[in-house]
């Protein structure tokens, strides 16, 4: 089964994905949609694509969170009818499976679909898709998961957020090779999907898988740009600047310490050292990333 993800670090991060997204490529992926798109959001977690992406189609459409885990999607349907109280978007729920959001533009209408990712493409419902879309996933991905994938689709499919380059932490510390190296060959470890994980090499695999397929091709730049108070590059980061850098500081440390245990020792000093910056708000990082569009020939 797939690896799943801390709701808590899902909130985190949040906000610095939805200034890092490309807003380009996202308007050409709602330019090739017909009026009332359906949308299948793989490894949907709590939604947070569609909270970014439904407000700038601007219309009815319909949404299928794909998640493993059923919390997941509970968790999800709680926090997509929470914001959209607090935009003043009435909410129902027909049914247990089912919730509406009564956007000015036309209804969301949002289902879940529980299923072990890991078995895509056989366990989705393609037939019922204009788009398949996904955040922060093929990155974990293997490579003949995505080649099975693109064989399945004739469809848009949109990839946010895959990580494309190492962390680049600032100031700078005598540590940082030897994090960054066992950070990048846990990146490589099988993630539950069938084979290595694609990790940064996931953005030019999907544009050489598609591409061989007929898909017409486009990334974008997406990168986090994460500092602190006082020099944070957008209002809507300031409240988790130091959070997330802590968070990222300590998954960096542990995903080096798994794959270099003799190093344990001066991982965990790279770890205070910088934790301390954070608490001294003298910390930043750049997380590559890139949004990838891969559209199939039109007719």
């Amino acid at each position: 089964m797939a690896e799943e993800f801390d709701p808590g670090w899902l909130e985190l991060r949040e906000p610095v994905d939805a200034v890092a997204r490309s807003e380009a490529l996202a308007a050409r992926l709602l330019a090739r949609l017909p009026a009332r798109p359906r949308f299948l959001d793989l490894g949907a977690g709590t939604g947070s694509l569609l909270r970014w992406l439904a407000p700038r189609l601007g219309r009815a459409q319909v949404w299928t969170l794909v998640d493993s885990s059923r919390d997941m999607a509970e968790a999800a349907f709680d926090t997509i009818a929470d914001r959209a109280d607090q935009v003043g978007f009435p909410v129902t729920a027909p049914n247990r499976r089912t919730l509406l959001v009564h956007a000015p533009g036309g209804a969301w209408r949002i289902e879940t679909l529980i299923t072990d990712l890991a078995e895509a493409p056989a366990n989705l419902p393609l037939a019922n898709a204009d788009a398949v879309v996904s955040s922060a996933l093929c990155d974990l991905v293997s490579r003949p998961w995505l080649e099975r994938v693109a064989a399945a689709l004739r469809l848009p499919f949109y990839a946010s957020l895959c990580v494309d380059g190492p962390a680049r932490f600032t100031p700078p510390h005598p540590g940082d090779a030897r994090v960054a190296t066992g950070f990048r060959r846990d990146q490589a470890r099988d993630k539950g999907f069938g084979g290595p994980a694609l990790g940064p090499r996931a953005p030019a695999a999907i544009a050489e898988v598609f591409a061989a397929r007929g898909f017409a091709v486009e990334s974008a730049p997406s990168d986090w740009l994460v500092r602190q108070r006082g020099s944070v590059a957008h209002p809507a980061l300031r409240d988790v600047a130091d959070p997330l850098l802590a968070a990222l500081v300590e998954d960096h440390a542990g995903a080096a310490a798994r794959q270099d245990a003799r190093s344990l020792g001066r991982i965990e000093a790279w770890a205070a050292a910088r934790l301390a910056q954070v608490e001294a708000q003298r910390l930043s990082a750049r997380i590559g990333h890139r949004d990838v569009l891969a559209l199939p020939p039109r007719g």
